[in-house]
């Protein structure tokens, strides 16, 4: 048995059990909260049922191994499937007369759907972690010139949690390895003989990886018969998957790129949001700023706010508020300290700072210490998603990309604050601000969020 029809019977073998639970529990809540006992009659037409939503289970395509790492195809299936099910089964109840208990059916179908959706994200957590381990990783071989395989291979490496391992590149260009280091293992001639002799599993093609529709078409019959998944990676970095369609016209694969959705971020939904949240977080925080408040004043007896200017909407500078964490002169021993800076080259960061208090080291943990942001959200100043505010020495060294860091509010938190905060390297801040400039949606501000609370909990990144 090949490695991906194992794979696949491990998944059916999952949805099995997890539809055979979810029949249990409901069977058993029934009989306990409503006295009501499944019958032979109704176990033996379950059972036919449960069948048959494995099978639409799999006609629907839910084990397709390439949508298993990310995105959301996987779920839609699962929940189009179900939902198929669920018809099926009430046109077959109507047609054959049978009278199936509807409150065993609705529960069934309700728990099993969740159970199965759980199911998989669990599976995923547990594979991105182990992704990340370098564990139960996919060989893959980039096509194409050196300059494009690099910038494929950067983002794999980086987004570990996707769990492709890069072998080698495959290009006409004679060098041995790319700028980046990795190792070209032949031409694109050979390519069939190198999947076969790297055992990789994708062929992922860059920009320079052929030169006509033609060549290309004559590439996907040569690795017919080698099972390899070949994965098309246009130019196209840091859009999101709403912002583009295809659209196959007269045989072209035409992709449509929706315009950036900076401007849509300024409108009255995520202003009357940022209102309303920044209100009602000032009023569940308070007891956590008041306490804060108190043990800075009572510690060295120094102010409790500090005022910082920013760089906000536009270019405009506005105070930025946060409690103090640092000793009243740490602006003056700053100059002294750049030297020692862990930072990535625009921003100032030091890991053990000794300027910082030991009320301030407990409060920049969980980021109390920029609560009082909330008030800069409330008054517009801020929002509560976007890039981070930049200081005004920070934006004199911005080139015209960084610059667009600016076309939208600074947020209280943002991609950048739950990807890593202080560990992030200069590029990965821009690359993620620039990626919510352009990518603006309201869900995902709402994914953000409810992220955020997740990183400020485990402190990643936060010193």
């Amino acid at each position: 048995m090949r490695s991906a029809d194992l794979k696949r019977a491990i998944l059916i073998s999952l949805d099995v059990v997890v539809v055979l639970v979810s029949l249990a529990l409901t069977a058993e809540g029934l009989r306990v909260f409503a006295g009501e006992s499944i019958t032979i009659s109704n176990l033996q037409a379950t059972i036919a049922f449960a069948l048959l939503w494995i099978f639409f289970l799999i006609g629907f395509s839910t084990y397709s191994l390439r949508h298993t790492r990310a995105g959301t195809v996987e779920y839609k299936r699962v929940l189009n499937a179900t939902l198929f099910t669920s018809g099926t089964v009430g046109v077959l109840c109507y047609l054959l007369g049978y009278d199936y208990p509807r409150d065993l059916f609705i529960g069934w179908i309700t728990v099993g759907a969740l159970g199965l959706c759980l199911i998989r994200l669990a599976r995923r957590r547990v594979l991105h972690r182990l992704h990340r381990r370098d564990l139960l990783t996919t060989p893959v071989l980039i096509a194409g010139s050196t300059a494009h395989v690099d910038e494929i291979a950067q983002v794999l490496d980086r987004e570990k949690w996707l769990g492709y391992k890069v072998r080698g590149a495959v290009t006409d260009e004679r060098v041995s390895a790319t700028t980046g280091g990795v190792p070209v293992l032949g031409t694109l001639s050979r390519l069939p003989k190198l999947v076969d002799s790297s055992e990789a599993s994708i062929v992922v093609f860059a920009d320079g990886a052929f030169d006509s529709a033609t060549e290309f078409r004559r590439l996907q019959w040569e690795l017919e018969q080698s099972h390899v998944q070949m994965i098309l990676a246009p130019t196209l970095a840091d859009i999101s998957a709403e912002r583009l369609e295809a659209r196959p016209v007269a045989g072209l694969p035409l992709v449509d790129v929706a315009k950036p959705t900076a401007a849509k971020s300024l409108r009255w939904l995520k202003r009357s949001i940022d209102v309303i949240g920044s209100a009602l977080l000032l009023l569940i925080g308070s007891p956590f700023l008041l306490g804060a408040m108190l043990a800075i004043k009572i510690e060295d007896g120094g102010p409790i706010l500090f005022r910082q200017r920013r760089v906000g909407l536009g270019g405009k500078e506005f105070d930025c508020l946060k409690l103090r964490s640092m000793c009243t002169d740490a602006e003056e021993r700053l100059a002294a300290l750049r030297s020692q800076s862990e930072g990535n080259g625009v921003m100032f960061k030091m890991k053990n700072d000794p300027r910082i208090t030991k009320v301030g080291r407990f409060i920049r943990r969980y980021s109390i210490d920029e609560l009082p942001q909330l008030w800069n959200t409330l008054v517009g100043d801020m929002s509560l998603v976007g890039p981070r505010p930049a200081l005004p020495a920070e934006v004199e060294c911005y080139d015209f990309d960084t610059r667009r860091r600016l076309r939208v509010r600074p947020g209280l938190t943002g991609l950048w604050q739950v990807s890593g905060r202080s560990s992030l390297s200069w590029e990965d801040t821009v690359r993620l601000d620039l990626y919510y400039v352009d990518n603006w949606s309201l869900v995902q501000d709402l994914t953000i969020l409810m992220r955020t609370a997740k990183a400020v909990v485990s402190k990643d990144g936060a010193y």
